[in-house]
């Protein structure tokens, strides 16, 4: 998966509120959505005046942007948030679930609402998720008939993009994280998709060694820079 291809299905599955030009630069009004809606990103070819004009303070640093990122660290911008980007074919994920163990379902149900909420994703970054066009789902775990976690999937042409995933803490390391990765794979599938990727932060390592343990390979990084 390029740089690219990356950048392109983030954008598609998790939109900004307002996109606009700057120079060299696209901006992002993220609405309280997060960092990834919220953070200029290069477009073209920059000088020493575009970085002195710019007027958004956090700037996503893609691979390859070496020189960018070296600009930015002169200037006294810190590093915040390395990011891990991790894919597998939906194929290789695809599995059958118990009944009702995770179940796709849109608009997001109340529960799986309160589950984000838990979790600290609040109404802002939900309206990220109404706010995207095309082919999207909220998934809904239970574990032991009692809800226990909440995820959101959105397609990019073949692509499928999982956001949002959220398990709650009385029930983590007991397969919910991995039903509703499975059952993400199974929608996209049945919608399909070919390939299913998501980002996770670096220092959450519980979360991606659930990844690799699954089967999807680190496929890129990225990082913020904050003025």
């Amino acid at each position: 998966m390029t740089p690219e291809e990356l950048a392109a299905v983030m954008e598609a599955t998790w939109p900004a509120a307002r996109v606009w030009r700057q120079g060299p630069f696209l901006c992002r009004d993220g609405a309280g959505g997060g960092k990834r809606v919220s953070a200029a990103s290069s477009a073209g070819d920059w000088t020493e005046a575009d970085l002195d004009a710019l007027d958004q303070g956090l700037v996503l640093i893609r691979e390859g942007e070496t020189a960018l990122d070296r600009a930015l660290e002169a200037r006294g911008w810190r590093m915040v948030d390395p990011v891990v980007a991790y894919a597998a074919p939906v194929a290789e994920l695809n599995a059958d679930l118990p009944p009702l163990s995770a179940f796709p379902h849109w608009a997001p149900l109340a529960i799986a609402r309160t589950i984000w909420a838990e979790g600290g994703i609040g109404p802002e970054r939900v309206a990220v998720m109404e706010r995207t066009v095309g082919k999207r789902t909220a998934i809904l775990a239970r574990h032991e008939d009692h809800p226990a976690g909440a995820a959101f999937v959105a397609l990019h042409g073949k692509e499928a993009m999982l956001h949002a995933l959220e398990v709650r803490e009385s029930v983590r390391r007991q397969g919910v994280g991995a039903n509703l990765l499975r059952a993400a794979a199974n929608w996209a599938a049945a919608e399909g998709a070919t390939r299913l990727s998501l980002v996770v932060t670096e220092r959450n390592i519980a979360a991606r060694a659930l990844y690799a343990r699954l089967g999807l390979r680190n496929v890129g990084q990225y990082h913020y820079r904050m003025k």
